[in-house]
């Protein structure tokens, strides 16, 4: 599991990036894939995804660079050395390629990460990574979720269309998208 990208990170790590993920996409994932071992959940923020993966019974590290209230805080995971079994996360949108280019090589079973549909498309983006190292399964939503800031009280955005994209090491690619209902 590998992807080729040689820009630098570039999010806001001072949190505007941040979307806390419904509960009922974490439990589609859940659902459909199956752990073995632990999840690591890197991006965790205010912990909504981390409490849905923790009822799967496994054990979840939570951690985040910014405290939210949840999990343990300062932890870069772009410089992060140390990996775990599965990693399990909806990283900023900003920085999604670096997370897989990280994520591909700290994951050491799955790599499940939630991203917008149209990371699935782009020219740019399939010579840097879906050529050299595509998603073993894609899971898209038939519906969008809602992903707004904490700060947003209007609520006034659309919905953005997102899926779970899987690397798993040893695992047949599936040249398909699953769709979720």
């Amino acid at each position: 599991m590998r992807a080729n990208n040689s820009a630098g990170p570039s999010s806001d790590f001072s949190g505007p990036d941040f979307y806390a993920t419904p509960g009922w996409a974490t439990r589609a994932l859940s659902e459909n894939e199956i752990f073995e071992g632990e999840i690591w959940e890197c991006a965790c923020g205010d912990g909504a995804m981390s409490k849905v993966l923790e009822e799967t019974g496994h054990p979840v590290r939570s951690s985040d660079l910014n405290d939210r209230g949840y999990g343990e805080v300062s932890v870069d995971f772009l410089s992060a050395r140390t990996g775990a079994d599965n990693i399990v996360t909806a990283p900023p949108r900003s920085s999604a390629e670096h997370f897989l280019q990280h994520g591909l090589t700290l994951a050491r079973r799955k790599l499940a990460l939630l991203l917008p549909a149209s990371f699935w498309y782009g020219e740019k983006r399939l010579e840097r990574i879906h050529a050299i190292t595509p998603p073993n399964r894609v899971w898209l939503f038939a519906r969008g979720l809602y992903l707004y800031p904490p700060s947003d009280k209007v609520r006034n955005h659309g919905r953005v269309f997102c899926g779970w994209f899987i690397w798993e090491r040893g695992a047949a690619v599936e040249n398909k998208a699953r769709m979720l209902f």
